[in-house]
């Protein structure tokens, strides 16, 4: 008993304004750390938050594929800026196939256009789908990268692409209608077409967006086919009425980009306007989904055998 009570004389004397003092503190560290839990949860919320296969088709242009670490959620979207570059491009081409308010020259005007928003986007955002993993965008956007940089090089004089088939082998003009070179000309647009077919063959697999966009790009492809072979042929009012049908189908095809463009960026904003854009990923379904429910009914009849 007297050691317990010298204990309790030898123990500190503490105030009650240093007792309200320690409970304050503790408070503080105790919201503190509450604080810090919610946002450590909050982080690990939106790491982990699953995309669903609609609206990953729908911002990265390919049906959703099991890659390797976290890159989609450490960088940005890029198919918006690989689709502005193309919007961008074809929007002024189309209506300058057209011959809307007198324009005219086969996009010669927009020449620095093709190699720094048509190219240079797209093939910026090409690089990053690759970095992604997203594989079919990576090849239609640095594909498309090189269509628009080789156009403006045929446009542009110092390439003299036009030029070597006139008789002086300088003369632009006369180049750009001799026989041989829009016969040429034809079948690199020919090729394009064909890959362009394909593109629309896998888009089946994204949305109806993306459908509409390939099919009347395509249907671009092989107008323009049309017009430089009829321009070979000496058919020029025939090759104009093609060209001006072609421009229709450019603008189509580029309003159907702008649309995406418009329903990706809405969607990476988290806005409350949300633009369908009718997803056909489950409508074909996928090689690896057919052979897992080919297992699953294999082992089904396996269990049943058993039992």
């Amino acid at each position: 008993m007297d050691s317990e009570k010298a204990a309790e004389l030898e123990r500190p004397y503490v105030t009650l304004s240093e007792a309200q003092a320690e409970g304050t503190v503790a408070q503080q560290r105790s919201t503190s750390n509450h604080a810090a839990s919610k946002e450590h949860l909050e982080q690990v919320r939106t790491l982990t938050m699953p995309i669903s296969p609609e609206l990953f088709e729908k911002l990265y242009l390919t049906p959703e594929q099991r890659v390797p670490g976290d890159l989609r959620k450490r960088f940005g979207n890029p198919t918006p800026i690989a689709i502005l570059g193309f919007c961008v491009s074809l929007t002024p081409l189309s209506m300058n196939l057209m011959g809307w308010r007198g324009a005219g020259g086969a996009g010669a005007a927009q020449v620095a256009s093709f190699y720094f928003i048509g190219g240079m986007l797209s093939l910026i955002g090409g690089l990053f789908e690759f970095i992604l993993g997203n594989t079919f965008a990576f090849v239609v956007f640095t594909s498309f990268a090189g269509f628009w940089m080789t156009l403006g090089g045929t446009l542009t004089p110092s390439f003299n692409a036009m030029g070597w088939y006139s008789e002086s082998g300088t003369n632009i003009l006369e180049g750009d209608n001799s026989a041989m070179f829009n016969a040429s000309y034809g079948f690199y647009v020919l090729a394009w077409a064909m890959l362009t077919f394909i593109y629309l063959i896998c888009s089946l697999r994204t949305n109806v967006v993306y459908v509409i966009l390939f099919a009347t790009l395509d249907a671009v492809y092989g107008l323009l086919v049309g017009v430089y072979f009829a321009i070979a042929d000496g058919e020029k009012d025939f090759a104009h009425t093609l060209l001006v049908t072609a421009g229709a189908c450019g603008l189509v095809s580029a309003l159907s980009g702008w649309y995406i463009l418009f329903a990706q960026l809405l969607e990476a904003l988290d806005f409350p306007l949300q633009l369908p854009v009718g997803d056909l990923s489950h409508i074909i379904v996928s090689a690896s989904e057919r052979r897992s429910r080919a297992a699953g009914k294999k082992n089904s009849a396996s269990v049943e055998e058993a039992v």
